[in-house]
């Protein structure tokens, strides 16, 4: 089967990188409209800050003029991938909160182990011949961590955008709301 487009979408903390990932998928469907959009959302509600962004992304998908299916899937995600196929648009929001889900609730300590599962997410998607649309922050350009566990995360990170971006077919960063193509069509 031939493998969907991939996007990856990065950005910071309410860079406005999810609403530009809804935009193009809902653009995408436009153009088709025999498409179904999905979005898989990774978050899980851990503390009152992420239950608040959790129900503001499905306030944001409610109100839009399109229908969006939603999958709630803290990790494991290519078990799902057997649900799409090349008529789908997905939004994975996000690559980050995935990364959070499997270092801290599956509590995977090694770094490849880790890139290799997340990489086994997202190819399992992107072999259902659907779009894919992954959303990530950028934390590498923090300030440099003296903690052990903060540097691994960043380079886990670091890691698998270098990954994504490499099989990617557009990778836009997203800055105060402006998305900037890195790689691609430049929409």
């Amino acid at each position: 089967m031939e493998e969907g487009r991939m996007i990856l979408i990065s950005g910071g903390v309410r860079s406005g990188k999810s609403a530009f990932a809804e935009k193009i998928a809902t653009d995408l469907h436009l153009q088709s409209p025999n498409t179904k959009l999905h979005y898989i959302a990774c978050g899980v509600a851990s503390d009152k800050e992420m239950m608040e962004r959790i129900l503001r992304h499905q306030k944001d998908r409610h109100a839009s003029d399109v229908y969006w299916e939603t999958w709630e899937c803290a990790y494991d995600v290519y078990e799902i991938a057997s649900s799409f196929g090349k008529t789908d648009i997905l939004v994975l929001d996000c690559v980050t909160t995935l990364l959070n889900n499997y270092l801290f609730l599956r509590e995977m300590e090694d770094a490849e182990q880790v890139i290799q599962q997340i990489w086994k997410d997202v190819s399992n998607l992107r072999k259902t011949g659907a779009a894919i649309i992954l959303v990530s922050n950028e934390v590498v350009h923090e300030i440099p961590s003296s903690t052990e566990l903060v540097q691994r995360y960043q380079y886990i990170l670091g890691k698998l955008h270098q990954r994504i971006v490499g099989e990617a077919d557009s990778a836009y960063l997203v800055e105060a709301g402006i998305p900037v193509c890195m790689k691609g069509e430049r929409g």
